[in-house]
């Protein structure tokens, strides 16, 4: 466990004391919904969990570097945003998959170009969002996130 976990347990469980002492009532009720919700999302957790046991199973680690790796560049870059961009699956799956790519050997900045492009630019909701805003608003908006994605993607690879 690394210091950063280790800084938020012991914050979570500051607060939760304060909380204890502040209002016990209140506290406990919200535990129990907090424990409701998470026995309702379990179902998911586990789904994501063996999701991304398939992905990592089905694709070596050294096929993930070959591919998504420091080494490969741009291309790696534009095809992990590319992806990214229509795939339709909810962030809080993408971010543990994101997560093991990068501990596979992806580099970071084609992880970040598909998770930013999966979150911002939407092929798949495409006729959605046309049929909403229109059509020039609807490619307007996308073709600028897609962009901004790649420019978060280059700057995390700078940053990091």
């Amino acid at each position: 466990m690394d210091i950063l976990t280790i800084l938020f347990w012991v914050i979570t469980g500051s607060w939760m004391i304060w909380s204890l002492f502040k209002d016990k009532k209140k506290t406990l009720g919200t535990m129990k919904k907090t424990k409701a919700k998470m026995g309702s999302m379990m179902g998911e957790i586990v789904a994501i969990i063996f999701l991304i046991g398939l992905v990592l199973a089905w694709i070596p680690p050294e096929q993930i570097e070959k591919v998504l790796g420091a080494s490969t560049g741009y291309l790696s870059t534009v095809l992990a945003a590319l992806i990214g961009s229509i795939t339709l699956i909810p962030a809080f799956v993408a971010f543990p998959l994101v997560g093991s790519l990068v501990d596979s050997g992806a580099s970071i900045v084609p992880a970040v170009a598909f998770l930013t492009t999966l979150t911002m630019v939407g092929v798949m909701t495409f006729p959605i969002e046309k049929k909403a805003f229109g059509l020039k608003f609807t490619l307007i908006r996308n073709g600028f996130s897609f962009v901004a994605a790649l420019v978060i993607a280059f700057a995390m690879g700078v940053i990091l």
